[in-house]
């Protein structure tokens, strides 16, 4: 399955991080597979004490009008991590600091997003993402 970012659908900003005061940026989008909507990302870019990281939740399911019956929400960190000279991908619980809203149907725990069924789908949606998306990757890996 090849997934494309939907440029059209792509919209973003900055905030302020409510842990450490400084500006952070978000972008959000719908990937595509051949046909079809699969999912939508918002992927936030933090400086937390000069640490690029990137928080990603990607809500998969069926979208059209008012659909949300069967969307899931997994969740992951990117950046550093000890023993590695990378950024390295972690799962996290899924829309943790999103507002309950049925868009983002069950959000998945981290213990359940491991055991998911979908979790191969998750990580070449956050492939995609690192790959496609130019605020996450210049972001993380200043490209």
């Amino acid at each position: 399955m090849t997934l494309v970012i939907d440029e059209n659908s792509r919209n973003g900003g900055q905030f302020v991080c409510q842990c450490c005061d400084s500006t952070a940026d978000r972008t959000w989008a719908f990937v595509h597979d051949e046909n079809d909507a699969v999912a939508v990302y918002f992927a936030s870019c933090y400086h937390h004490n000069g640490v690029h990281e990137a928080w990603i939740d990607a809500i998969l399911g069926t979208w059209g009008e008012g659909r949300t019956d069967d969307h899931i929400t997994f969740g992951c960190r990117v950046g550093p991590v000890e023993g590695q000279t990378t950024p390295a991908a972690t799962l996290v619980d899924g829309g943790s600091a999103a507002p309950d809203d049925p868009m983002f149907g069950r959000k998945l725990s981290r213990t359940d997003g491991l055991a998911h069924p979908r979790i191969a789908e998750f990580w070449k949606i956050v492939d995609t993402i690192l790959e496609k998306d130019d605020l996450v990757r210049g972001h993380l890996y200043g490209a």
